[in-house]
């Protein structure tokens, strides 16, 4: 075993996964480095992957020739696409994962990824000369030469575990924390924070009353994440229901009575927790006329009988979570397997990062993942991917890979991290891009794929079914615009749809464009069209339908391009701005944007402070 290599990864999370086989599917010697090799790929929150806006970055890793997708396809227990009732921007698949499975799925490609080496160690030390990373260090003081660092260390940073009153030094589900790490980022001038996140009770399914709880069934013959998956992957097989069920006034009674000895209420914690995934007690709170709360039984995986409650995230002490759980429908006699808990843990301020993810002040350092603030497996992995990605660039001296906000959802997380900041764990949702109708599921490929095939992670023989698929979507949506029938021949069909009979010819294309019109039914008007897979008629019924709001959105696009490629030096001095006010001055200066549009965005600068910016551009 060589003691140097080209890459090192910390954290075997799903940042840490898609960063290590990113660079070393590029061809670059990289080691992953993991605390237990028992961790690797490990949820300990719900075991589900996607849902609203998670599901597009999902797809957008696989685009990019990630990994999440298609383990995600191997391990599905359930699959279904929120937000059906509304448009195709915020359609979101979801699927309920083994999680075992996931963990044996993932642990067994990185054993068998070449240039990758998989090591069970705790880096404890980064080793940086002249404000350059040379290697990393572990705790029995084995040192490793390298050229970059991605800390992918998840919540595993001094993180300490919170039941009641009760807290004890301790990763997620037991594991060990990682102690040393945040001393040497702290001495390496990175800025750490403090946050925490939460996770409910699992609960033994033989103890659970299921004729109390609606069933959740499955969507029908759902299309996978990854498109290295055959689109009949799912068709036949049966998929585990999921339960819903609600909070009641009983259960929020017993909330109220045992507030003070919440670890959060009670002044345990003092990290900052996720907004957006709050625990059972922090709803009660904050939304107290509400009489119930819905939650969402959901299973671990084929071989355990563990459940998960989903929205039943508690740090209350343990009897009082027995009496929180048996107070639930069908919950009477529930046995809990594992216990709630609240983990606070360090990350860092992500405002020290480039578009590339490295450090802006230390060359070769890359974060990614939990630790640059975020929550969710999702985001965790996108930014593995592009850290990775970058890491490996690097190495063989090619420029590196930045993903506009206007390009994708990944873009748009990076992009908010980089300029906002965080001060709680941050969570992607479609409303925080203002060009969602173009960043869609179905187009995540079009996107993003020629990107991965460029820095080598889609191969050749993928590559060319892209372009196939593209050349088979375009060459539809022009015959179907081309293609015209009359009003004899289209009437009565519409007529059963409840859709407004034509009184001259019109295109397929148009008839599409009717709400409650499917390409599936326009097959009766159309009976010559060509064969197509399913994710070929899903993006030419998306394109037609939307094509409106598409073209707008495409010109907003264009309209700030001229910002988003106006680049910033990096040695410019802003204090010496006449004009721009002292905080834009700071905050300018202390981010380093690399551009006018990035520079926009940043809190603290006013769109006078930009023009200011760009008059003083113009005359330099």
């Amino acid at each position: 075993m060589s003691n140097s290599t080209t890459v090192a990864v910390i954290g075997a999370g799903h940042a840490g996964i898609e960063a290590a086989l990113a660079s070393a599917r590029m061809g670059v010697d990289t080691i992953l480095f993991t605390m237990s090799l028992e961790s690797i790929g490990n949820m300990p929150c719900n075991p589900s992957i996607g849902g609203t806006a998670k599901g597009h970055l999902v797809y957008e890793i696989d685009a990019l020739g990630g990994e999440m997708g298609r383990a995600a396809d191997a391990v599905t227990l359930q699959s279904r696409t929120l937000n059906l009732g509304k448009g195709a921007a915020v359609h979101s698949k979801r699927v309920q994962a083994d999680r075992k499975r996931y963990h044996i799925y993932m642990k067994s490609l990185l054993e068998h990824t070449p240039s990758l080496r998989l090591l069970q160690a705790e880096i404890t030390h980064i080793l940086v000369e002249h404000g350059t990373v040379v290697g990393v260090r572990t705790a029995l003081g084995e040192e490793f030469t390298c050229r970059s660092v991605i800390v992918a260390a998840g919540t595993y940073l001094e993180s300490r575990i919170f039941v009641g009153s009760a807290s004890v030094s301790s990763g997620p589900d037991g594991f060990l924390p990682s102690t040393g790490l945040s001393a040497s980022l702290s001495s390496l001038g990175i800025r750490l924070m403090r946050f925490k996140t939460g996770t409910p009770a699992r609960i033994n399914r033989r103890s659970v009353d299921f004729s109390a709880l609606e069933a959740q069934p499955g969507e029908e013959n759902p299309l996978p994440y990854s498109h290295f998956t055959p689109e009949s992957y799912m068709d036949g097989v049966e998929q585990i229901p999921c339960h819903i069920l609600y909070t009641n006034a009983e259960t929020h009674r017993i909330i109220r009575e045992n507030l003070s000895r919440s670890a959060m209420y009670g002044g345990h914690i003092h990290g900052t927790g996720p907004r957006y995934c709050p625990s059972i007690e922090d709803k009660v709170v904050r939304f107290a006329d509400k009489e119930r709360h819905q939650l969402f039984l959901e299973p671990l995986g084929e071989s355990t009988e563990e459940l998960y409650l989903q929205g039943f995230s508690t740090s209350m002490p343990t009897d009082v979570q027995q009496e929180m759980l048996r107070s639930l429908p069908g919950m009477a006699n529930a046995e809990i397997m594992r216990y709630a808990y609240a983990i606070e843990y360090d990350c860092c301020d992500p405002t020290q990062l480039t578009a590339t993810l490295e450090f802006r002040d230390v060359k070769g350092l890359y974060g990614a993942g939990q630790f640059n603030g975020t929550s969710g497996y999702e985001e965790a992995a996108a930014q593995g991917l592009l850290a990775g990605i970058n890491a490996a660039l690097a190495a063989k001296g090619e420029a590196p890979l930045t993903l506009p906000r206007s390009g994708s959802y990944i873009g748009t997380l990076v992009d908010d991290l980089i300029t906002k900041g965080t001060n709680e764990p941050y969570r992607m949702m479609t409303s925080r891009s203002e060009y969602r109708l173009l960043l869609r599921q179905d187009n995540a490929d079009e996107r993003l794929t020629p990107l991965g095939h460029r820095v080598g992670l889609i191969d050749d023989k993928r590559f060319a079914t892209f372009q196939g698929k593209q050349v088979h979507i375009e060459a539809e949506k022009k015959r179907l615009a081309a293609t015209h029938v009359s009003p004899e021949r289209a009437n009565p069909f519409l007529l059963s749809h409840a859709s407004t009979p034509l009184s001259t010819g019109a295109s397929l294309a148009d008839l599409l464009r009717r709400p409650g019109l499917t390409y599936e039914a326009l097959a009766e008007l159309d009976p010559d069209r060509p064969v197509l897979t399913r994710s070929e008629i899903q993006s030419v019924e998306v394109q037609i339908k939307y094509q409106g709001y598409i073209t707008r959105q495409t010109g907003e696009v264009l309209r700030h391009i001229k910002l988003e490629s106006r680049e910033l030096p990096s040695t410019l001095d802003y204090k010496k701005i006449t004009g721009l006010r002292i905080e834009a001055a700071q905050k300018l200066s202390e981010r380093r944007p690399t551009t006018v549009g990035q520079a926009s965005r940043i809190s603290g600068v006013s769109p006078a402070d930009i023009s200011v910016l760009l008059i003083y551009l113009g005359l330099h």
